[in-house]
């Protein structure tokens, strides 16, 4: 199901797989997630996920959107280990993305 369904379109919307992450720590520490701004906005998920699949496996990846799928400019990225998201910045942030050139650093919570 992970490679035949995921990206392709359900009612008009893109349609992400992955796997289930049972252990809550890996979500609640962030190594390994990653931030992207400055996307360009044709940039959709597929195409983050194709840039970023590079350094290492991603457990999730997503581009910000409005309910009507327009792009925020902006979208995550979350690797199994810490060391393929600081490739991933050390390699792409800067880097030119469609017309613009995207600036990649880890993922920080904002305070509440």
């Amino acid at each position: 199901a992970l490679d035949t369904l995921n990206y392709s379109s359900i009612r008009g919307r893109s349609c992400r797989i992955m796997w289930c992450q049972r252990d809550p720590t890996l979500r609640k520490t962030g190594a390994g997630n990653i931030y992207v701004s400055n996307l360009d906005p044709n940039i959709d998920n597929k195409a983050l996920y194709d840039t970023f699949s590079l350094f290492g496996n991603i457990l999730s990846c997503k581009v910000a959107s409005d309910s009507s799928g327009k792009s925020h400019g902006y979208g995550f990225v979350h690797y199994e280990f810490e060391d393929a998201a600081r490739q991933a910045i050390e390699k792409v942030n800067g880097m030119q993305i469609g017309d613009k050139a995207v600036t990649v650093c880890f993922f920080q919570k904002r305070d509440k």
